[in-house]
């Protein structure tokens, strides 16, 4: 049986792990794709796995996201159908599954019956990058009854007073946002990410893990002394359009990130 993610997030914190989240756009690039890469990502070493809801305006999303959600909707898949995706991965996965999304499909299915069908489909998280911090609490506490944690995103101009309000109502970590501006891999955030990360974890007692830009092994090599994790998206999906069905391909991706990190975990341990 999996730990509840907090337990499962803290665990790894006290092992001194650097967390490596990926992102998966449901769907993308066909929906028969999403388990097998489900799969793939979860053997090649992620520690968490983001399964991305496509919306026809996914607003916090740069051009690859972008492309991949307007694919993943072509090909026919909506809010339920990431549901059932969800809960047909929850028996073959180790990594804990956690759905990335915008509130507007959410509200559509119904909030209390979405978390419902959640819980039951085994998700453990919930990032909903557009619902305000504010209007999120009613969810929160039911996402909170039925074991899912809320996840919130801090970004470089977020003020020391909501950034208090955010470590209070977090459950498991905190989603760093590298950069102002939208997802995408990008040249030189690492570097320009370290000292907003620095002054993050300083200011918050949960784990931090980064996103937006991080692209690959060199990205995670520098991170891991600044953050408990990375999280990466635009640059998986890349590697996926590019070379699925050649699974060896994006599981060499995976592979590198996972080395990024760990050697930079033996070098400072």
């Amino acid at each position: 049986m999996k730990l509840p993610l907090q337990n499962y997030i803290e665990s790894s914190r006290v092992r001194q792990r650097k967390l490596l989240s990926l992102f998966l756009t449901a769907g993308f690039p066909q929906s028969e794709a999403t388990l097998p890469l489900l799969k793939l990502l979860d053997e090649a070493g992620a520690d968490l796995i983001e399964l991305g809801m496509p919306f026809s305006d996914p607003l916090a999303d740069g051009p690859t996201i972008q492309r991949a959600s307007q694919i993943a909707l072509q090909n026919g898949v909506t809010a339920k159908k990431v549901l059932a995706m969800a809960a047909a991965a929850k028996s073959r996965l180790r990594a804990p599954l956690i759905l990335m999304g915008y509130y507007n499909p959410i509200l559509q299915f119904g909030p209390q019956e979405f978390v419902r069908a959640a819980a039951k489909a085994g998700v453990q998280g919930l990032i909903i990058p557009d619902l305000p911090l504010e209007e999120s609490l009613s969810l929160r506490e039911i996402a909170g009854t039925l074991g899912i944690s809320l996840i919130y995103l801090a970004a470089p101009n977020t003020s020391a007073k909501r950034l208090a309000l955010i470590d209070e109502l977090t459950t498991s970590f905190i989603y760093a946002v590298s950069i102002l501006g939208v997802t995408g891999a990008r040249e030189k955030v690492a570097t320009q990410a370290g000292p907003f990360l620095e002054g993050l974890r300083q200011r918050v007692r949960h784990p931090v893990l980064v996103g937006f830009g991080v692209a690959n092994a060199a990205d995670a090599h520098h991170l891991a002394t600044f953050c408990d994790g990375i999280i990466v998206g635009s640059a998986l999906l890349h590697q996926i359009e590019k070379y699925w069905p050649d699974t060896e391909s994006i599981s060499a991706f995976v592979a590198a990130l996972r080395r990024g990190l760990d050697e930079k975990r033996e070098t400072h341990f």
